[in-house]
């Protein structure tokens, strides 16, 4: 077995296996190993409770494990085996018959195994299969062979969940993490401190105590909490002698029980104290506990039982929690979430007061609630720091939103921000989540930011996560967006110089990074090295050198230059542009842009027989590389719509919407003169219109084109032909979309007079960060009406240029 880098990629050699401490799950039984492979047979998967040797084979292997087999018998099934016996055994799932990498993921969570296609854990599940004596123990992952070698890289251990939500079931997972099989908190406290407390906890505590009960003949005193009462029930605090609540006329027991009630939501009673409970409960208007009283002594008078005599305990419980209370919610019934929220509203039985430096006051709020949810907030409030007497707190490195928003979490048990957005309070409260342990905010937080993540907020979410152990899943996926995206990401703004060196080199490695040209990555990575405010291209960079050192431009990164310049596939540009590059100042100051320029050249010159025989990725097309469809002139044959037309390169033009390479459709439906294939015929037409239609109340007129599936089109220059009439468009916007709902702008024509001919050909150009982003659905559409003052779009052609993959 050779292994070049074990986290990145490894070779196994036939009947091995590798093993390693990286390939091992946090929790035994419950993980996900997510990972590229390239085979021409099986790919086998170990999993174990303990590490094998790099000579172990599964096939011999005694002790307890499971094994999944990608491509058993020649490539033609799917395998699963529990310790050796097969149980199993599907054809042509999941199968790897190819030389280049394809991405799997493999997770099991308490004996359910998941396998699936792609690199985002339960998303393309090809099959599952429930143990139904699981295994818990299993916890080292080993990665083997059969036959012939196999190629493993891109190789990530995860956290693992079942499959309740999109991606990931960050709230399941969170919550199954801190909780026993049979559902009830955990006494202890985690390892990390981070363990959630219930208010059955806070039982007669005199913790955060604001209130005490001064009970029976022998005054014994017994200590609650205010909006624990007040959530409950009514407790006439105003009257009391003190902070201290009289009831010289009942026994402790009977308190006891209705405390008990109170926090836990269930309690036991001897049945001769029944009447005592019930009389206790309407005092203080305990309403569940009152209907429940009285349904056990209307039942007990049917049966006419006596009660007074009888000493047998009696179970006491709530109806129910209720509906819109989840689980992880700390107060259960008959403690009504709504009072708790109106605590906070209010600042009404509040004991501290929340502050943000430098942003002011945030919030009255509950030592007791806050506690709830955070150890490190119960810590700080009971190990006699200044917080625990102190009337304020204040909080650093916060914003006064995220914090706001923190709080009404822990008052409700809900998220609410805007979900169509992610908000730089969204990724502070992500922070904040982390750093007081509240586990399932975190995961919630994070639940909310997969869904909406873009290429406009991945470097602001990425910058924050990398610091955030338990937030890997949500890292991996902002790696591989920024890498999807990698020229707008590192055009339309400089924030991702506040990456980190191992998060940039982790996207310069991304195996499907996305780059029109490896010019891009080399600006990029001097632009990183700079730490600049705004984009620098290779040539700027060069200028500067002839009166500047490489130690006063790159400062403390110079050392990281030489780790990131080899991500750049020199051999891939230009010859021209190399020769360039090989007498520019760049080569005579780095030694190492020199010696790769100076290869590329060799390289270039060698021809193709260099390229079959050198395997290093620095010489290979990128896996998802586009093909620049540049435009000429109005009409040429280079667009996107005329390379559709040729399936692509493949064969002589026909209609592309006759061949079904593309879709087209009008705002208005199809007729003789809103005809699909005559948009994209290279045939002028005398008449042919998109009319207009009603959308969320406003008139709009648009031809919109579906480029497919599986293509992309990074839109930089379009041209449109007017049709034969004088309806001139004056006001319309070009728009893309991925999914075809959702759209984005990519340019705004207003009061534009470039036509005014019928049959006249126009073109414009796209700048700017928009003519970067990928699209497979394109629009056009009026905005205003034509010169005619009617809403028919009336062009008889449309072609689009760019980088199309």
């Amino acid at each position: 077995m050779r292994v070049e880098d074990k986290k990145r990629s490894l070779t196994v050699a036939p009947f091995k296996c590798a093993w390693g401490e990286e390939f091992r799950f946090l929790e035994a039984g419950r993980g996900c190993i997510a990972f590229e492979a390239s085979a021409q047979n099986d790919v086998t998967l170990v999993f174990r409770e303990q590490p094998g040797s790099q000579h172990y084979h599964y096939k011999m292997d005694s002790s307890r494990h499971y094994a999944v087999i990608l491509g058993s018998h020649r490539n033609k099934r799917l395998k699963i085996e529990v310790d050796g016996r097969t149980v199993v055994d599907e054809a042509g799932v999941g199968l790897c018959r190819s030389s280049s990498f394809q991405s799997y993921w493999i997770s099991i969570y308490d004996g359910l195994i998941s396998i699936g296609q792609g690199r985002h854990p339960n998303n393309n599940v090809l099959f599952q299969w429930l143990d139904p004596e699981p295994n818990r123990n299993v916890q080292y992952v080993g990665l083997s062979s059969w036959d012939k070698h196999v190629g493993y890289r891109n190789i990530s251990v995860l956290p693992s969940a079942p499959q309740n939500s999109i991606r990931w079931s960050q709230i399941e997972y969170a919550y199954a993490d801190r909780h026993g099989e049979g559902g009830h908190a955990k006494n202890e406290e985690s390892k990390d401190g981070c363990e959630q407390r219930v208010i059955a906890d806070f039982l007669e505590s005199w913790d955060f105590s604001d209130a005490m009960f001064v009970v029976g003949s022998e005054r014994k005193v017994v200590p609650a909490h205010k909006i624990v009462l007040a959530a409950s029930g009514e407790f006439d605090f105003i009257s009391m002698s003190g902070t201290a609540i009289e009831l010289p006329s009942f026994s402790y027991p009977v308190l006891h029980s209705l405390l008990e009630y109170i926090y836990t939501g269930s309690t036991q009673i001897a049945e001769w104290q029944l009447d005592s409970l019930l009389e206790l409960s309407l005092q203080f208007k305990v309403k569940p506990l009152v209907k429940r009283c009285e349904e056990m002594l209307d039942c007990f008078t049917k049966m006419d039982n006596d009660l007074s005599v009888s000493s047998r305990n009696l179970e006491v419980s709530s109806s129910g929690s209720q509906a819109h209370q989840v689980d992880y919610f700390p107060f259960k019934a008959p403690v009504t979430v709504q009072k708790i929220k109106q605590f906070l509203a209010s600042g009404e039985h509040s004991d501290i007061n929340i502050f943000v430096s430098g942003q002011g006051f945030v919030a009255k709020a509950h030592k007791l609630v806050l506690s709830l949810w955070s150890m490190p907030f119960a810590k700080m409030f009971t190990n006699g720091m200044k917080e625990s007497s102190a009337p304020n707190v204040f909080f650093e490195d916060a914003s006064a939103e995220a914090f706001s928003l923190l709080l009404q979490f822990m008052y409700s048990g809900e998220l609410k921000v805007d979900n169509r957005y992610i908000t730089p309070a969204l990724v502070q409260l992500l922070l904040l989540s982390d750093q007081f342990g509240i586990t399932v905010l975190q995961f919630e937080c994070c639940k909310r930011i997969m869904e909406f993540l873009s290429e406009d907020t991945v470097c602001s979410v990425l910058q924050a996560v990398s610091s955030i152990s338990s937030c890997k899943l949500l890292e991996e996926m902002c790696k591989q967006n920024f890498a999807t995206h990698f020229d707008y990401c590192t055009t339309a703004c400089t924030d991702f110089v506040l990456l980190d060196e191992a998060t940039f080199k982790d996207i310069l490695q991304q195996g499907d990074m996305t780059v029109t040209s490896e010019e891009k990555v080399l600006d990029a990575i001097l632009t990183w090295c700079m730490e600049a405010c705004e984009t620098f291209y290779w040539s700027s960079v060069d200028k500067l050198l002839s009166t500047s050192t490489p130690e006063q431009l790159f400062g403390e990164r110079l050392t990281a230059i030489n780790t990131l310049l080899p991500f750049v596939r020199f051999p891939l540009m230009p010859p021209s542009l190399l020769q360039r590059m090989e007498k520019s100042n760049l080569a005579k100051h780095i030694e190492l842009f020199r010696q790769l320029v100076a290869e590329a050249i060799e390289f270039s010159n060698a021809g193709p027989w260099m390229m079959m025989t050198n395997k290093c990725e620095r010489f290979l097309h990128r896996r998802s590389s586009y093909r620049e469809l540049q435009y000429i002139s109005d009409g040429d044959n280079n667009g996107v719509i005329y390379y559709a037309g040729t399936s692509f390169g493949k064969h002589q033009w026909i209609n592309p919407v006759l061949a079904k390479n593309i879709t087209v459709t009008a705002s208005s439906p199809n007729s003789r003169y809103t005809d699909p294939k005559a948009l994209v015929s290279k045939n002028y037409q005398g008449t042919c219109f998109a009319g207009p239609r009603d959308e969320d109340g406003k008139k709009c007129s648009w031809w919109m084109v579906d480029i497919g599936q599986d293509h992309q089109l990074m839109c930089n220059y379009y041209t449109v032909r007017q049709d034969g009439s004088t309806a001139f468009m004056r006001s319309w916007v070009l728009q893309g979309s991925m999914d075809g709902e959702n759209w984005t702008s990519l340019i705004v024509n207003e009061d534009e007079r470039a036509i005014c001919q019928p049959g006249q050909f126009a073109s414009w150009p796209i700048t700017g960060p928009s003519a970067l982003l990928p699209f497979r659905f394109f629009r056009l559409a009026l905005t205003g009406p034509t010169t005619s003052n009617t809403w028919n779009l009336c062009i008889c052609f449309l072609e689009l240029y760019g980088y199309f993959r």
